[in-house]
């Protein structure tokens, strides 16, 4: 018997008492024993089937190689090609899957994917097994230029996360982002608190739906994005709190409202619907786009009239230019809470508590601080309302 003949004849079959189909068994080239459905409820059918995943399997070949040996088995049985997937309709099909997630995770994944596509090409309507790690270097390499290392592995999280749906839909015997490293870079290094003084010098050339979202997001620590959604019905001025489902971690989360808040609360414009947006611009662009980056350049525009910011510099560089990391965003008004609380002394697991903060490590601390604890971590915070 030749070698060929010799694995070929290492396959065998099974079929669970339950399914109708046959599973064919077979050794891989490292020595593991994998199980793959056929597909098929006759015997000698199966069996060949089996025999080429076997083939298949033993031999050092690429995905590419290993579904042509399958797609030449399945016409000779079925007298049928098996359609082709490209890495668009793959995409497409994922995207398809992900569209119970948050709003925002899920733009961002579209935002992704279509990065990942331009950057393809054509070859992005190629099958999906001729892609190969180097593309997807490349396409990292790229990225690199581009954007800051912690946008890099968020995209390429959803790059890798398509190829293992691929391989888990056995599109793929091997995933080309399997090895490919994430990115080392200083995580925000260059983020820090406000000043008080900065605080008013933004609130005094802010409009009064931006002096409203910077006062709650100074008094809250509450991201622009969950700022942007308030209605009047998560506002309780009787019991004086906040009550809302954080978009990041989809967590209930209930805040005491700081006295100097709930006078600018009181300020407002209150509506009789209580589905009434608190900041109707903001909740109106946050609701249509379902992402901060519009939001976002509004208020480092607010950072670049106060004299806080410097203009983007990208002229001369083209559009795919890096752009320069910023010391000041929205999202520095969390941190000036947390280190407005701290200065006053108030206990970490309190503060954390205070602005819900989500990290495993700091959740792990967590104690229930109390409502009192709570009260007094907002009493600490300066009054900035006029």
């Amino acid at each position: 018997m030749d070698v060929l003949s010799y694995v070929l004849s290492m396959a065998s079959l099974w079929k669970h008492p339950e399914s109708k189909f046959f599973f064919a068994c077979f050794t891989d080239r490292t020595g593991r024993r994998l199980k793959r459905s056929t597909k098929e409820t006759g015997r000698a059918k199966a069996q060949r089937i089996a025999d080429a995943f076997e083939l298949a399997a033993r031999q050092k070949q690429t995905a590419r190689q290993v579904r042509s040996v399958i797609a030449e088995l399945h016409k000779t049985i079925t007298g049928q090609d098996v359609a082709a997937l490209t890495i668009r309709e793959h995409s497409e099909n994922w995207l398809a899957e992900k569209k119970g997630t948050a709003p925002a995770t899920l733009v961002f994944y579209r935002g992704s994917v279509k990065k990942f596509l331009t950057f393809l090409g054509e070859r992005a309507d190629a099958d999906i097994s001729e892609i190969e790690a180097k593309t997807i270097l490349a396409y990292r390499n790229e990225l690199i230029t581009v954007v800051s290392p912690k946008t890099v592995n968020h995209d390429m999280k959803t790059v890798k996360a398509l190829f293992k749906a691929a391989r888990r839909d056995q599109l793929l015997v091997d995933d080309p982002t399997e090895f490919i490293e994430t990115v080392k870079g200083r995580a925000d290094a260059s983020r820090r608190p406000f000043t008080l003084d900065e605080v008013k010098r933004v609130l005094a050339v802010a409009n009064d739906e931006w002096r409203s979202m910077i006062l709650f997001g100074l008094y809250t620590g509450l991201r622009i994005s969950d700022v942007a959604m308030l209605r009047w019905s998560n506002i309780d001025l009787e019991k004086q709190e906040i009550s809302i489902v954080v978009q990041k971690t989809t967590k209930p989360l209930i805040l005491p409202i700081a006295a100097p808040l709930a006078s600018h609360l009181e300020s407002m414009p209150s509506s009789d619907d209580p589905r009434a947006p608190l900041h109707p611009k903001a909740n109106g662009t946050w609701e249509r786009e379902g992402r901060t980056g519009r939001l976002g350049n509004q208020f480092a525009e607010l950072l670049m009239d106060a004299g806080l910011r410097k203009p983007s510099s990208k002229a001369g560089k083209g559009q795919k230019a890096r752009r320069e990391a910023q010391a000041l965003s929205f999202h520095c008004l969390r941190h000036t809470a947390i280190s407005l609380m701290k200065e006053a002394g108030i206990p970490e697991s309190v503060v954390m508590a205070m602005v819900g903060h989500s990290s495993k490590e700091v959740s792990a601390k967590y104690t229930h601080v109390g409502r009192d604890a709570l009260d007094k971590a907002a009493a600490s915070l300066p009054n900035l309302v006029a």
